[in-house]
């Protein structure tokens, strides 16, 4: 059973301030928490309504999970980790930038493309979304185990970097046209301004996304989506 203090310091990890003080993260799902515990992240505790056989697990009723959950219908297991430090950010390879990116659906689904087109290192400005924020860890699915994520001062970086930075612009040059390189590093804009002015300033290649449609009336796609067709065409003559 749950103690009322038990319950308060879970549910204040759904707040970015008290993951940072306490360097702590939540779980949830049996597909996501196996992942985390099968890679180099320390698990703190578990709670769970069917047992993992594992120790630090915690048998819990449906009714305290809920107590606990971030979801509108909570899975059967909530697992609190803890936060690793952020490896060294090595400027080589093929490296994806975000520039301010809200939504927490959005960066989780973005850290899962990486995973996928072996994208080892994520790099985000300040403003962007917590990579450790529930929804975020959600959306990962596991991903998250698998890509560094770093925030950085990114205008900073950018202006200090050697490989070729790459934007993604409505106005850039037509990406199934440009030869791009193995090396690099790819921005991705915020989902209703697109790359800030003072990032874009660092930007040596804007490339862009055409439309096909006849009306050409969709205005922009997500950001997310942008970000798999780009690092698709990336990956071509790997």
């Amino acid at each position: 059973m749950l103690s009322k203090n038990q319950i308060k310091n879970i549910n204040r990890l759904k707040q970015k301030k008290y993951r940072q003080q306490d360097q702590l993260f939540i779980a949830e799902g049996v597909k996501v928490i196996k992942e985390f515990l099968n890679s180099s992240f320390k698990l703190v505790d578990l709670m769970t309504t069917q047992s993992f056989n594992i120790e630090y697990e915690t048998l819990i009723s449906e009714a305290e999970l809920k107590k606990i959950s971030c979801l509108t219908t909570p899975n059967t297991a909530l697992a609190v980790f803890k936060i690793p430090e952020t490896e060294p950010l090595i400027d080589q390879g093929l490296i994806l930038a975000l520039d301010a990116i809200r939504d927490p659906g959005n960066l989780g689904t973005i850290i899962r493309l990486c995973d996928w087109f072996g994208v080892k290192q994520l790099i985000c400005s300040q403003e962007t979304v917590d990579c450790y924020n529930p929804k975020v860890v959600q959306a990962t699915m596991g991903s998250l185990t698998r890509v560094s994520v770093h925030y950085v001062d990114l205008e900073h970086y950018l202006k200090e970097t050697k490989l070729p930075v790459f934007g993604a612009f409505m106005d850039g040059n037509n990406v199934y046209k440009s030869n791009l390189p193995q090396e690099g590093i790819l921005i991705l804009g915020n989902e209703a301004n697109g790359v800030s002015k003072p990032i874009e300033a660092c930007v040596t290649d804007k490339i862009s996304i055409p439309r096909f449609g006849e009306l050409q009336a969709t205005e922009s796609l997500n950001v997310a989506t942008a970000g798999a067709i780009l690092l698709s065409e990336f990956r071509r003559g790997v």
